[in-house]
């Protein structure tokens, strides 16, 4: 890898002091040559299709972002893009088939911000998510969106929070899975509400959202690129949204904090990550191509209409914002006592 091949390289002249001049230069040569050739596989990368894997269902807000994001660095790249999806376990299966794949830049992750709460809730996990995936970049951020069945006669936000006080425990949620973005939206929420209610966990979005609309689940924080069509012919009603301010898609629906739940907001991201020894030169033009995608027209046009944000960053920016992100849903997951089970 260029990474390790570039540290071996600074090191030599420190431990070959013991070593014979020919033996040295041997070495030394060796050590070059591999590294030209890293240098060399890197600039023409990619050869062959790169398959992003999806940690939730076909239809979800992560694999629609990854598809629109992924038919335009396709193009760009001039190789196929297949999406793979591979749900269960909060995404951490997808993350660990990803972390231990082959560090080549043709296995890619597409996660949310489930991911930086993993690791909170699954005691076991069998990666680390900071030493064994690497971030490249952000993609979106997109709000969440509480939904319910029209058929349940609530007009607002404190109308579900007065039901659940007055039966604590016998209301239940849906989520896109255990340590999701969706579950870790309304366990903040809970804990700000003051307020106590099942969880449901699901193996992806399109499936709670059809438990919530048939009345099975009371209510869901859906990506709002899944519920929106769903809201628009009147099959659910939007109660509010999860992000600080309100949703150009959905103006006149208000946040969770001005529907009367002060510090219930959350930001849903979606990002890349690629195996931690993936070589540096791989990384940079994949996070070169994101921000290439993201401030294409169409793109912008097709994000914003599924009300998502695009949302760039660099590696070095985007890994130091997971382990913050891992730091605050700690404290959430220890003050609601959440674990997988």
């Amino acid at each position: 890898m260029v990474r390790s091949s570039l540290f071996k390289f600074a090191a030599f002249g420190h431990i070959g002091q013991g070593m014979s001049s020919k033996l040295k230069k041997g070495l030394l040569a060796a050590t070059l040559l591999g590294l030209g050739v890293s240098l060399s596989w890197a600039q023409t990368y990619p050869t062959k299709p790169i398959k992003f894997f999806v940690p939730f269902t076909a239809g979800s807000g992560t694999d629609i972002v990854a598809r629109t994001v992924g038919d335009a660095m396709s193009k760009s790249m001039g190789q196929p893009i297949l999406i793979e999806n591979h749900p269960g376990a909060g995404g951490t299966i997808a993350a660990y088939q990803v972390s231990k794949s082959e560090p080549d830049g043709y296995t890619v992750l597409i996660h949310s911000s489930g991911h930086a709460l993993n690791p909170s809730i699954y005691p076991n996990l069998p990666y680390d998510t900071t030493k064994d995936l690497y971030g490249v970049s952000t993609l979106a951020s997109l709000p969440n969106v509480m939904v319910v069945s029209p058929s349940r006669g609530w007009k607002n936000v404190l109308d579900v929070v007065a039901q659940a006080k007055a039966n604590p425990g016998k209301m239940n949620y849906a989520s896109a899975g255990m340590g999701s973005a969706t579950h870790m939206n309304a366990e903040k929420f809970k804990l700000q509400a003051g307020i106590d209610a099942v969880h449901v966990p699901f193996k992806g979005t399109p499936e709670a959202l059809t438990d919530v609309m048939g009345g099975r689940n009371d209510w869901f924080f859906a990506p709002l690129s899944s519920a929106l069509p769903l809201i628009k012919e009147g099959k659910l009603q939007a109660l509010a949204v999860s992000t600080a301010q309100r949703s150009p898609s959905l103006p006149q629906v208000p946040t969770t904090v001005e529907a009367g739940v002060p510090n219930s907001d959350y930001v849903f991201w979606v990002g890349m990550l690629v195996p931690s020894a993936t070589p540096s030169p791989v990384v940079k033009r994949l996070q070169a191509e994101v921000v290439k995608a993201l401030a294409l027209p169409e793109v912008k046009e097709r994000l914003n209409s599924l009300g998502a944000d695009p949302m760039p960053m660099t590696s070095d920016a985007f890994n130091a914002f997971i382990k913050v992100e891992m730091e605050s849903a700690a404290k959430i997951a220890k003050a609601v006592g959440l674990k997988a089970s």
